[in-house]
């Protein structure tokens, strides 16, 4: 049986209650579109009321801390994010891993705490633009893997990872199809080495300035299983033309 593709926005830093309308229209949509899974990520203020307005999508958070609480000013646990609504959660976004130096050890200790609270995991991989020019994409990305990914009895269903390539990141560059069937498979190769058997099944997202005019292409490609979507994301029209692309992507596989 075909695992149905996992289309998942990341408003990052935006979003106020304004955008709830946005979350409506595109939860009234995936009624229509059974055939994709849909989920977003709005930032934490609007976990609980997203959830209360969008019923049929998944709605889960942007990052959360590894430890269950304590004095962490600013930061957010995985349980007072699964409290507020959310039934996943990403981790190791290339953003987070830039902007907030955070390393892979750190990322497999939050998605570690992320399941242990109940919630499923989208852990993220990528490489530099330097590191796929010196031919050291795929090492870095199984490095990131080996390191990031939570390890123990059932944690493989709790798992999505979603290859981001840094450098086609909100920037309207996007590598070959055949670029990303490779590394996809590549990663495929890893899951199984590292889950056995279950890494079959996980899905394997791609993400990097995914639009409406280009995700049939991407979905197209070999071992991808869904898409991490940024700004495309941001508004139901933009959204749902990459869900319906996803869609139509299904029905050719069918």
């Amino acid at each position: 049986m075909t695992t149905r593709p996992y289309i998942v926005g990341n408003w990052k830093m935006h979003g106020t209650r304004a955008m709830l309308a946005e979350a409506r229209a595109i939860d009234r949509a995936a009624e229509r579109l059974l055939k994709v899974e849909v989920a977003l990520a709005p930032p934490f203020t609007l976990i609980h009321a997203t959830r209360k307005e969008a019923n049929l999508i998944g709605i889960g958070a942007q990052d959360v801390h590894a430890a269950e609480g304590g004095a962490h000013t600013g930061d957010i646990s995985a349980a007072m994010a699964k409290d507020a609504g959310a039934g996943f959660t990403i981790v190791g976004h290339s953003e987070r891993r830039a902007d907030h130096k955070e390393s892979n050890a750190l990322v497999q200790e939050k998605a570690t705490a992320a399941i242990a609270a109940g919630m499923n995991v989208i852990v993220c991989v990528g490489e530099t633009e330097e590191e796929r020019d010196s031919g050291k994409a795929e090492a870095v990305v199984g490095r990131q893997l080996t390191g990031s990914l939570p390890t123990g009895e059932g944690v493989a269903e709790k798992v999505t990872v979603a290859y981001e390539p840094v450098w086609a990141i909100g920037t309207g560059r996007t590598p070959t199809v055949d670029d990303i069937g490779a590394m996809h498979r590549h990663i495929r190769a890893k899951l199984v080495s590292i889950y056995g058997e279950e890494g079959q099944g996980i899905r394997i997202l791609y993400g990097g300035s995914v639009k409406p005019d280009n995700a049939a292409e991407l979905l197209a490609a070999d071992e991808v299983g869904g898409a991490l979507v940024g700004g495309a994301s941001l508004t139901a029209e933009s959204f749902l033309g990459i869900i319906v692309a996803a869609a139509e992507a299904q029905d050719e596989k069918s």
